[in-house]
């Protein structure tokens, strides 16, 4: 986990996140949160990283979710050597049959 990252203030964020209890309090709490582009933003690299693990063409990702290259380059390395947070959400979410 990158050290720089590590704050009181990011483990207020994140203890804010887990308190949360469904999708409607999701949607409320990012939505004061972030900025509809900041929100699409996210959602799109998880949307990417799912499509990476799909085996998907960079081409083919960014034709269906409009990720640049370098967006798609950047989840492709953390999936290959990031903290494997994206493959613990989808593990989570039942996705795991799709990993590369």
């Amino acid at each position: 986990m990158n050290k720089k990252i590590r704050t009181e203030a990011v483990d207020q964020l994140f203890d804010a996140v887990l308190s949360l209890q469904n999708r409607e309090e999701c949607y409320r709490f990012f939505e004061d949160l972030c900025t509809v582009k900041e929100l699409l933003s996210l959602s799109q690299r998880l949307e990417v990283a799912e499509m990476l693990r799909e085996d998907k063409t960079y081409l083919e990702i960014g034709e269906k979710t409009g990720a640049s290259t370098a967006t798609i380059s950047r989840v492709n390395r953390s999936l290959s050597y990031g903290e494997d947070g994206y493959d613990l959400v989808f593990r989570r979410l039942g996705k795991e049959d799709n990993k590369v």
